[in-house]
């Protein structure tokens, strides 16, 4: 099963988990088996059915946007990290 990586902001949506393990063959079916396991995290996350711009999901350190995002296939000993986007400063 595939491992999603869980940043420290969305922790208290997870349970406090720090990593997850999802079933799914694509990042989107691995995405819903995570909000499947921990609800809350699906407001933090999506904006209606799609990913909210600001998320960021890598596979194995290469941003799914730039492969075929939800589609993009997965396999079992991989790692998906979910990035919140940073803004501030002048």
């Amino acid at each position: 099963m595939t491992t999603i990586r869980i940043p420290a902001p969305l922790r208290p949506y997870s349970g406090g988990n720090s990593t997850i393990t999802v079933a799914g063959e694509t990042v989107g079916a691995a995405l819903d088996d995570l909000t499947r396991q921990h609800p809350q995290l699906r407001a933090h996350l999506f904006d209606g059915d799609e990913l909210r711009s600001f998320v960021n999901v890598y596979l194995n350190k290469e941003d799914v946007r730039g492969l075929q995002g939800a589609a993009t296939t997965i396999k079992a000993d991989d790692t998906l990290m979910i990035i919140p986007s940073i803004a501030g400063g002048r």
